[in-house]
């Protein structure tokens, strides 16, 4: 299932999508980015479906490998677009090139547990530490995907959430997104 997400990706790659576009700055690519790859409900279907194997840490480590092996130089190119042409401020760009890939293994109960409430938490936490670093990744388009992916990922192979109660994540979820906390 990781090998067929990997291999959509190459087939519809991204960061190809928005590499030529010269009516963007590097940071609107970047957001541009994010939003085609949450979009894709297909990648995002096979995606879900390959993270309970993350649990086997010779797969989490291969597809940590890969990861830094493919998208790390993808992140780097793009950030350091953003850095030239001033879009994206800040001094960390090969670091933040290599952090970007890991970030969704971390928000993953799977890899990290944690509740609902608590990957909402950490994905403001994230928000909060890239824009202090000059990297205000999301906006609400790629908020709202994020709210998304959050759901999904937290759901058990059951269809149940690790919250305790369903009603109570929904009301936090239209709190985050009204508030944009």
């Amino acid at each position: 299932m990781y090998a067929s997400g990997n291999q959509m990706f190459f087939e519809d790659n991204p960061f190809e999508a928005v590499r030529g576009r010269d009516d963007l700055n590097g940071l609107q690519k970047i957001r541009l980015l994010l939003t085609l790859n949450q979009s894709d409900a297909e990648r995002n279907q096979i995606n879900m479906q390959a993270v309970p194997i993350l649990k086997d840490p010779h797969i989490l480590a291969a597809a940590v490998a890969e990861n830094r092996r493919v998208l790390t130089p993808l992140w780097l190119e793009l950030l350091d677009e953003g850095k030239k042409d001033g879009s994206i401020k800040t001094e960390y760009i090969k670091e933040l090139s290599g952090l970007l890939p890991l970030i969704n293994f971390w928000l993953m109960p799977p890899v990290f547990p944690a509740t609902e409430e608590e990957v909402y938490h950490k994905y403001h936490f994230v928000k909060e530490v890239l824009a202090h670093m000059g990297l205000p990744l999301y906006d609400d388009d790629t908020t709202s995907f994020t709210v998304k992916f959050i759901t999904d990922i937290t759901e058990t192979p059951c269809g149940h959430t690790l919250m305790s109660e369903k009603a109570d994540s929904n009301s936090e979820k239209a709190f985050l997104i009204e508030n944009e906390i």
